[in-house]
């Protein structure tokens, strides 16, 4: 090990990481809307509204509601400058939303909270249908309601203006089923359209504004003269429609299926999938690709958690968005239906996470779901990978990055290759484990095998096919090359939690609940020693990547360091208060991290035992721990949907202190230099400025000790800025507390009070405090020197007294 070092660059034990960047949940359901040019994302969450930059995936702002209430609706205006929200406070907020400030609050007036709400096309009049079975419109400019239209039953979840202005007609509906028009002239419900047997999900304006496009949960989408005001056509959809968009009257769209003109509208529903419809015949002429497995009939018929719960047209980047009901939000190009982008809004309980990429450029993470979500770092771009059919458990990443393997609850282990463009596709897949699969590990020398573990508590080496990887880069795989086990062992009595190989692929290690970690040779699965020690269940296991050594964590709180020659405990790290989940080796295997069920992250430096930084960064329980080739940064992964990439600053803060400490030299000397040359006013600006009060006082006891030094005392304190004065007299504060100092501290005070006004003094901050302070010690400073006075004032009568005694035994010798 010490060669391996002396052959490199310099090492240098970590200190610290600090947080670079989060993947925080942004977004958990409701209406979801995108600014007009296509910048800007309004995704609500809990008690939040977040502000999404759309082309880096960054939040910009995060709206919140005073009362900490959750926020029930909200809207964007058609000109992108006013945003307003409605919690259940029953409160309306109006927002400058580029600046995050709150312009102003009033009430809703409902008696139940806004369900929806909906601006007019001029930005002028906002409608809010409420829960209470009432519609308010408000005039966002004069700042008052000008109508209350009753007569709707149930909540009313949807409220549309005409796009004519001149008409000034309100399109509602609710759970009633029924679509009401309001004349806001007369402020009465003019007619009432029925034909949907649930709830009415969407209206759509046709451009001839006399058109109207209604969707359903009955799966139908009704289209509707409103000149008659009677229904033209039904069109059946043949699955839960949440939302109806007409395509665009410009744009080329044949390549789906659009070969005549006419109105043709876009469908998302129940079935996860969009579908494109002609208005005059009714006939679907696109459907999406699917682009997941089904798993069985009832998930066909129901779409399962892929069902799409809103789309919209975004008309500035031309793209169409969509909503999934596990929170994704996805961009396609609206002309071909290509993906752009897509965004994971919530990841629920994180289990693990991998970097990917040659140059760590992704990383892959492992929700409590059978989907696989890789995010490329640098936009947010999240892509989905379909494949396993129940909760994905473990991760692995190959040496070189392109390739990784998964396992599930499903039993199942699957083999990943991405592209350089980023794909992901599945290129291999083994089953035979008869239980869940909750533990892998790749080779680390070449993709050649992966090792697997079980709660069936047995051990499985899957080799890889050579041509696997060339046949995948080669983009020749059309469907996942099935593996076989070459060897099953049964390793432990209890669930094995974790498995590793070593660096060189001759060993594997594993960790297991029944509190021991084995260690086997590799590939035949031979048993050569076992590592007791652990009071309760292991795990996780690591080999050092430079020592012929082990590490394990367990649920007892410690992390150990075991021999492999001798299976005996060289170390034990002790400071965890939980279960230990994670370790790796980084700093070249000098220090290890590790991470615990309460959220904290560990840094152990390995020679001394030595835990150097606690890192706090979690709410809960960190499943996952991964560092990158350049062992620079590293990712975390837990069970409060967050996923955090820490960056070392060892270096940073290293070369901070090295500057401020030249810096605080390079000043030291300046002040120096200004006392030498007397220039007291700025050798006391320098050192106030500098915070520091002991060089304050340094500088006032030199003036002193001048002659006149108490006339050019007053003379550079008054000189000094206001701010400066106050920075004074907080450091004579303390001064006054001692009787060395006492004196330089009063004639301090003694010149601001001398001249300084009253009123003047009282402006000062803290000036209340420091009276408060220095009264009493400078009452106990007085009292001294008054005692002292008395005291010289005897010595000075005794010596008198002292002199004439002398005086008079002279004079009686001299008469002698």
């Amino acid at each position: 090990m010490e060669a391996i070092r002396a052959g490199s660059a310099p090492l240098r034990f970590k200190s610290n990481y600090a947080v670079s960047r989060k993947f925080e949940p942004f977004y958990k359901g409701g209406k979801v809307q995108i600014s007009g040019d296509g910048k800007h994302m309004f995704c609500p969450c809990g008690t939040k509204l977040n502000i999404m930059d759309i082309e880096t995936g960054a939040l910009v702002h995060s709206i919140e509601q005073d009362e900490q209430e959750d926020i029930t609706s909200f809207v964007l205006s058609p000109d992108d400058e006013i945003l307003v929200t409605g919690s259940r406070a029953l409160l309306l907020k109006q927002w400058e939303w580029r600046q995050n400030k709150c312009r102003r609050t009033w009430k809703a007036v409902h008696t139940a909270p806004v369900a929806t709400m909906i601006f007019d096309p001029t930005s002028t009049l906002l409608a809010t249908g409420g829960c209470d079975s009432t519609i308010k419109i408000w005039d966002v400019v004069k700042q008052y309601c000008t109508h209350n239209l009753k007569g709707s039953t149930g909540v009313v979840h949807i409220v549309q203006f005409h796009p004519d202005i001149s008409r000034l007609q309100l399109f509602s509906s609710s759970m009633d089923y029924m679509i009401r028009i309001w004349d806001l002239k007369s402020s009465k419900c003019i007619a009432s359209l029925s034909g949907h047997y649930s709830a009415v999900t969407s209206l759509t304006f046709a451009p001839d504004r006399d058109t109207l496009i209604s969707s359903g949960r009955d799966k139908i989408c009704m289209i509707w003269d409103l000149k008659t005001r009677e229904a033209k056509r039904t069109v059946p959809i043949y699955e839960s429609v949440e939302a109806a968009v007409l395509l665009p009257k410009d744009g080329d769209f044949s390549h789906l299926g659009v070969k005549k003109r006419g109105l043709h509208f876009l469908t998302a529903g129940s079935k996860g999938i969009l579908h494109i419809w002609e208005a005059a015949t009714a006939a679907c002429v696109y459907t999406q690709p699917v682009p997941y497995q089904r798993v069985n009939a009832k998930e066909e018929e129901e779409g399962s958690t892929h069902s799409l719960t809103h789309c919209m047209l975004v008309p500035g980047k031309n793209e169409i968005a969509t909503v999934t009901a596990e929170h994704n939000i996805i961009f396609y190009d609206a002309q071909t239906l290509q993906l752009r982008k897509q965004f994971a809004g919530y990841n629920d309980e994180v289990l693990d996470v991998r970097f990917l990429g040659p140059a760590d450029s992704h990383i892959v993470v492992a929700t409590n779901s059978p989907q696989l979500k890789v995010f490329e770092l640098a936009t947010s771009h999240c892509q989905i990978l379909y494949g396993h059919t129940d909760t994905v458990l473990a991760l692995d990443v190959f040496r070189k990055g392109l390739m990784f393997s998964s396992c599930a609850k499903d039993r199942s282990l699957r083999v990943w290759q991405m592209d350089k463009a980023g794909d992901v596709v599945c290129v291999a897949e083994g089953l035979g484990h008869a239980h869940g699969v909750g533990a892998l590990s790749c080779s680390r020398m070449k993709e050649s095998f992966v090792v697997t573990s079980s709660q069936d508590c047995t051990i499985k080496v899957w080799n890889l096919p050579e041509s696997l990887a060339a046949k995948a880069k080669a983009g020749l795989v059309s469907s996942p090359e099935i593996l076989h086990a070459h060897v099953t062992e049964r390793g432990h009595d209890k669930d094995i939690n974790s498995v590793t190989v070593s660096p060189n692929d001759k060993l594997i290690a594993t960790g297991s609940q029944d509190r021991t970690a084995k260690l086997w040779s590799c590939p035949d699965c031979s048993l050569m020693g076992i590592f007791s020690g652990h009071t309760r269940g292991i795990w996780c296991v690591q080999f050092s990547p430079v020592d012929q050594v082990l590490a394990t964590s367990s649920a007892d709180g410690t992390v150990k360091l075991w021999g492999l020659h001798d299976f005996s405990c060289l170390k034990t790290f002790e400071g965890h208060d939980a279960s230990v989940l994670k370790i790796i080796f980084v700093s070249r295997g000098t220090q290890l991290l590790s991470s615990g069920s309460d959220g904290l992250l560990k840094l152990w430096t390995i020679k001394t035992n030595e835990c150097v930084k606690t890192l706090d960064g979690h709410e809960d329980k960190v499943w996952g721990l991964h560092c990158n080739k350049q062992d620079d940064l590293v990712v975390t992964a837990s069970s409060d949907s967050c996923v955090i990439l820490w960056k070392d600053v060892t270096e940073i803060e290293l070369e901070e202190a090295q500057a401020k400490q030249e810096e605080q030299i390079m000043k030291d000397q300046e002040l120096s230099n200004l006392l030498h040359e007397k220039k007291y006013l700025k050798a006391l600006g320098l050192a106030i400025s500098l915070d520091r009060p002991h060089t304050v006082l340094t500088v006032i006891k030199v003036i002193l000790k001048e002659t006149n030094g108490k006339e050019n005392l007053e003379k550079n304190i008054l000189r000094l800025r206001r701010d400066q004065k106050e920075s004074v007299l907080k450091f004579l504060v303390t001064w006054n507390t001692n009787s060395r100092n006492c004196h330089e501290a009063q004639a301090v005070l003694e010149t601001l009070l001398k001249h300084e006004a009253p009123e003047c003094l009282l402006q000062y901050e803290g000036i209340k405090t420091a009276v408060e302070s220095l009264l009493p010690y400078t009452e106990r400073h007085f009292q001294r020197l008054g005692r002292l006075l008395q005291a010289s004032m005897f010595i000075d009568f005794m010596w008198q007294n002292m002199r004439l005694a002398d005086v008079s035994k002279l004079e009686e010798d001299m008469s002698l």
